[in-house]
This record gives structure tokens, C-alpha cells and sequence, in this order.
């Protein structure tokens, strides 16, 4: 069983995504919370297995809970859920550490997928805020707090896979489009991360946006 917490400040929504989840075999929605702080404290005390997580809240909001969890060492997998308004915040969700981002408009069937992906130690990235991140920087309308570190070129079957990831393919489906062993493909992933300075693929992501290198 899948042991989820939900933060959202409305209750409305939580009832919805806690009546949705309860469709789903497997997975169990066991705490919830309408703010940061009542969201720690409820992880603290008994920590699920995946968190997911509204941005915007009154009060600590979802950027306070991801800097919350991440300083208390805290390694819950939090999926973000934003009707992705404000790409700047969005930016700031990557660097704080989520592993995975999904708009709200998404189906169960979406959901259900993100958060088993998640409890497995997996990240996502839906593909519709890694493009709409792509064409933001690129238009210079969400600028990197800090200059992203050198990286060491990649080669072509390397953006090839990175691309790839940021479509939200996992390694199977990665090998399956590239007509490569699923072992390879983890291969050139370990290399890309180590290359980027990633500390893992939806960071890879985060990087390869402010590098430009997802055009």
C-alpha cells in the first residue's frame, strides 16, 4: 500500500484528489494538511511515502515545506500539483528539491501513474511544464537565480536520452525509441547526470533548461 499525505489549503481539493485516489488500488491517502507547517509536522511523525504538494498556500507555503524537508533531511519524494501560473515558482520547486511536477488538469489515470512512479523512487516531469519552462527561458521571462555551473559536453546519444527524459520517458521507453538495451540506457543516463551535476533526472531537467540544451 502506497501511503500518501495531501497538502492543499482547499478543502475542496483535497476531497477531490482523496476521492479520485481512493479509486486506485494500492494506494492510501493517510494524513492531510492546509499549510507547510502542519504538513511537517504530520511527515515528522509518521512519513508516507509520497507527499503531494500545492504551491501555492497562505502561510508556509509549498516552496517553505520543499526548503523544510530538504534542511531537516527529510527524503519523502514530494510530487508538486500547480496550475503552473507562475513559472518562477515552479523554477524554485526544482531547486527545492521535488521529484515530480504535474498540472492539476491531469487525469487519474496521471496521477495514480506519478504517484507509484514516485514510491518507487522514480521522478517525473509532465511534459507539458518542461516545455512551457523551455519556452520561458527561452523568451527570458524566468531567469536562474545563479549562473548554472560549467557542465562537460555531452555527446549526441546522450541529448538524445536527455531529451527524452524531459518528455517524461522512463528508461524502457527511452530504450524502446532508441533501439538500445534498457541497460544502456541507464549507462548513458549515470553519464549525463554525472556530466550535468545533476543529483538526479528531474534536476538533469532543471539543468539542461538553463544550459539550453533542450532546444
Amino acid at each position: 500500500m502506497i501511503r500518501v499525505c495531501l497538502v492543499d489549503d482547499q478543502n475542496l481539493v483535497r476531497q477531490g484528489i482523496r476521492s479520485l485516489l481512493g479509486l486506485a488500488a494500492g494506494i492510501e491517502v493517510v494524513a492531510e494538511a492546509d499549510d507547510g507547517s502542519t504538513a511537517l509536522a504530520a511527515i515528522e511523525r509518521d512519513p508516507p511515502d509520497v507527499v503531494l504538494l500545492d504551491l501555492r498556500m497562505p502561510g508556509y507555503d509549498g516552496i517553505w515545506t520543499l526548503r523544510a524537508l530538504r534542511d531537516r533531511g527529510i527524503e519523502v519524494p514530494v510530487l508538486v500539483l500547480t496550475t503552473f501560473d507562475d513559472d518562477e515558482l515552479v523554477l524554485q520547486a526544482l531547486r527545492a528539491g521535488a521529484k515530480g511536477y504535474l498540472l492539476k488538469d491531469v487525469t487519474l489515470e496521471q496521477l495514480v501513474g506519478a504517484v507509484r512512479t514516485l514510491a518507487g523512487g522514480g521522478t517525473l516531469v509532465q511534459p507539458a511544464i518542461t516545455d512551457r519552462l523551455l519556452r520561458a527561458i527561452q523568451g527570458n521571462a524566468v531567469v536562474a537565480r545563479d549562473d548554472p555551473a560549467p557542465v562537460r559536453e555531452l555527446t549526441d546519444r546522450e541529448l538524445d536520452v536527455l531529451r527524452l527524459l524531459a518528455s517524461g520517458y522512463a528508461n524502457k521507453e527511452i530504450a524502446e525509441a532508441l533501439f538500445l538495451a534498457e541497460g544502456t540506457v541507464k549507462n548513458h543516463v549515470s553519464s549525463l547526470l554525472l556530466k550535468l551535476g545533476a543529483r538526479d533526472r528531474t534536476n538533469a531537467v532543471l539543468l539542461a533548461l538553463q544550459h539550453g540544451l533542450l532546444k
